[in-house]
This record gives structure tokens, C-alpha cells and sequence, in this order.
């Protein structure tokens, strides 16, 4: 566990700042003493991680915490569009460091460079991958029911979610196609539904792929379920999803 100067210290993120996303809901510690100090774990910072990302992305932070919390919000696509813009930031800086170190040497004669100082690449990368995570049917139909909702419903929602992982859980070293498991599939889809969007069986194939692939998502899982139940989860999504083909 990490205080929250700690966080600050390794990330570079103030101290104010990390209590404006605490209070906004969208980075809550994993503990508060009784003290009243706030202590961050592992999957915190990952989450701050993510929380970074989009900001470079040019996100508002109500729109990062929405995502976040969307069941179909997926890390790796996330990481992928930061590489490429620091790829391109990175371009654009040593376009900077050649046209300086140029100028130093011949002075500057004639007509100005100023190609070096045109960022219209990096801004349409920015703009096209932000405008990437807003327009999904699936994406829209999740604003339009969270439209309203306080901060109470939503953690509510999120228990209601693990709830259901955590029956899986329950029966994780039974068989996958066995009645009861294809039950709470069938449960887990329509929960999905009425909370964040229609569910179709393509989409929870997609989820049930990020829920056993690793990382925080299969970690959270396994927390409320046990070891396996992502894996699980994920085996009985498929055996549904086989089971009626698109």
C-alpha cells in the first residue's frame, strides 16, 4: 500500500489532484485508515495509469471515469493509441531538436522552416482516438442510461456485477455447459443489458475474452470468485456462445 504523497511522489500526479479524482469517484484508494489517510494499491495505480492515458488523449474526466467503469473498456486498445501518439510527439520533437540543431549551424536564411512546429498530425490522432470511444452504438446506449445516475448507483451497479462473478465463483469446478453455469451466463447478459447496453452474444464473447485474459480484470474477478473463475466465466461464455452461433 502507498499513501497518497507516495503516489504523488511516483507519479508526478499532486496530492491535490488525487483527491479531486477521489472525490469525483474516478480514483477512490483502495483504503482509508481510520486516521482518515488514504492508501492506494497496485490495481490504484493501474487505474491511474489508464486515467493518465486518456487524459493525454484529451478526455474530460467525467468521460475517463465512464469509461473505465464500462464493462467493455479494454487496456490494451487504450495503450495502443498512447504509444502511437507518444510515437508521434516523439516525431515531432525530433523534427524540433533537427531543425534547432540546423539553425545553429547555417543560421537562418532565406524563407523559415516552419514544418517542424506543425502538430495537425498529432491533434487528428488525438481527435480521431477519442472520437474512436464515443461513437459505438454500444457506447452511447451506456451514456444515455447512466445519464442521472449518482455516484451511489453506480458503485451499486459495479457490486451487482461482481455479485454475479462471484456466484460463478461459487461453482467454478463444475462443468461449464452444466445447466447452472449456462444460467448465469444468461444472468450476466441481461444484467448487462439493463445497466450498460444491449448484450449481444458477440459482445459478451469479446468481454468474456478480456474477463480470462489477464490482467486487473481477470485479477478482480478471481478476487470475488476465486482462483479460476475468470477462466471459468470465460469457458462458460463460450460453450453459450457455440452453442448458438450468430
Amino acid at each position: 500500500m502507498m499513501t497518497v504523497h507516495e503516489v504523488s511522489k511516483l507519479t508526478g500526479v499532486s496530492v491535490r489532484a488525487l483527491h479531486h479524482y477521489d472525490q469525483l469517484g474516478l480514483l477512490k484508494p483502495a483504503e482509508v485508515t481510520e486516521a482518515g489517510y488514504r492508501l492506494y494499491d497496485e490495481d490504484s495505480l493501474t487505474r491511474l495509469q489508464s486515467i493518465l492515458l486518456f487524459r493525454e488523449l484529451q478526455f474530460p474526466l467525467k468521460d475517463i471515469g465512464a469509461i473505465l467503469d464500462s464493462p467493455t473498456f479494454d487496456r490494451n486498445r487504450a495503450l495502443d493509441q498512447q504509444i502511437k501518439l507518444l510515437e508521434l510527439q516523439k516525431e515531432h520533437l525530433d523534427n524540433l531538436i533537427d531543425l534547432a540543431k540546423g539553425m545553429k549551424l547555417t543560421g537562418v536564411k532565406g524563407m523559415a522552416d516552419f514544418k517542424a512546429f506543425d502538430t495537425r498530425k498529432i491533434d487528428d490522432y488525438a481527435r480521431e482516438a477519442k472520437a474512436a470511444w464515443g461513437q459505438t452504438a454500444e457506447w452511447k446506449e451506456y451514456e444515455q442510461k447512466a445519464r442521472g445516475r449518482t455516484k451511489d448507483q453506480e458503485q451499486d451497479i459495479a457490486r451487482g456485477m461482481m455479485d454475479i462473478f462471484a456466484e460463478f465463483g461459487a461453482i467454478r469446478d463444475t462443468d461449464p455447459a452444466a445447466e447452472p453455469a449456462q444460467a448465469l451466463v444468461n444472468k450476466l447478459q441481461g444484467y448487462i443489458s439493463e445497466h450498460f447496453y444491449t448484450c449481444s452474444d458477440a459482445i459478451l464473447l469479446s468481454l468474456s475474452k478480456m474477463y480470462g485474459g489477464g490482467g486487473s480484470m481477470t485479477e478482480n474477478i478471481d478476487k470475488v470468485g476465486g482462483p479460476g473463475t475468470a477462466a471459468f466465466v470465460q469457458a462458460a461464455v463460450e460453450t453459450k456462445c457455440k452453442a448458438n452461433p450468430a
